[in-house]
């Protein structure tokens, strides 16, 4: 990206990946191949993508004094004086504001709300929860459950009590696990390169509520599995093994100090890729089956 325009880098669109979370309802309801919420889940994933930019610029309108200071962050758009604050700071309200009012206009009222929810706990985050820890990690896996809420509001499918303990313990796991490897990547460089909460953890610390949420992860969704169909059918108890393989991948990744940017860990790593396909077959075949009455091996 470093080519792009800076309106464009200014956006971070490296991370609308984890904006595909919006297709895991549709997807565990067993709609999601529908054309039409298939083109509700992609226009979705359009506007919660804006929507996140909008944030995204926010916070780098805030940091921007520290973010000049920054080895890494101060080549950004908005600190390197590439993208303008007099035109970012219209441009974050814009995305903030349009993509939740359009969808209220159309009808989605409940992701309308969704969406909102997301920017106030943003806003929140970037002018003070950032600074408070345990807080920071709860707000920032928030995101990622409100996400997966989106996409159920967004085609109406109602959220079950499994999806919603693996979603929120796998959003925990995987933030715990980013400020693990943010803080070994700080060991041994100046206080003001680094996020101030990181200053407040300890590694044995951030390990320990990685651990716990991987535990919690793999426990949830193995029970979530066993109960679709009954716990009979081998495509969902066969699920299990992909989603612990690629839980442990994670986690060997988080343990060396290499998941600071989790959407390049996903997108780089050929076996988690490998992995995610496997299991999304398998889970989706099983919901599937469910909901058509087929016929599938069973134990």
């Amino acid at each position: 990206m470093s080519s792009a325009p800076p309106f464009i880098r200014a956006l971070r669109p490296k991370q609308w990946a984890k904006n595909v979370l919006l297709a895991l309802a549709p997807l565990a309801a067993g709609v999601l191949l529908q054309p039409q919420v298939l083109l509700e889940v992609v226009l979705g994933i359009v506007a919660f993508s804006l929507t996140s930019s909008g944030g995204y610029i926010v916070n780098d309108l805030l940091d921007i004094d520290s973010d000049r200071l920054h080895p890494k962050k101060r080549f950004r758009p908005i600190p390197s004086g590439e993208f303008p604050t007099a035109i970012a700071w219209p441009t974050a309200i814009v995305l903030l504001v349009v993509p939740a009012g359009v969808a209220a206009l159309l009808g989605y009222y409940l992701f309308a709300g969704v969406l909102i929810a997301y920017v106030i706990i943003q806003l929140s985050y970037c002018i003070w929860l950032k600074h408070q820890p345990v807080i920071d990690i709860l707000i920032v896996a928030s995101g990622f459950v409100l996400r997966a809420i989106a996409g159920a509001a967004l085609v109406g499918v109602p959220v079950t009590q499994w999806f919603l303990l693996v979603i929120s313990s796998g959003s925990l796991f995987m933030v715990a696990g980013k400020r693990y490897s943010e803080k070994v990547e700080s060991v041994g460089k100046e206080e003001a390169h680094t996020r101030k909460t990181l200053n407040l953890y300890s590694l044995g610390y951030l390990r320990f509520v990685w651990t716990v949420a991987a535990t919690l992860t793999m426990l949830s969704y193995g029970l979530w599995a066993f109960d679709l169909n009954g716990g009979t059918s081998i495509g969902s108890i066969a699920s299990v093994f992909p989603f612990g393989a690629a839980l442990l991948l994670y986690a060997y990744d988080i343990e060396r100090g290499e998941a600071a940017s989790p959407e390049d860990v996903v997108l780089k790593d050929v076996r988690l890729l490998v992995c995610g396909a496997i299991w999304a077959g398998l889970f989706l075949l099983s919901v599937l089956a469910r909901q058509y009455g087929w016929q599938l091996p069973s134990l």
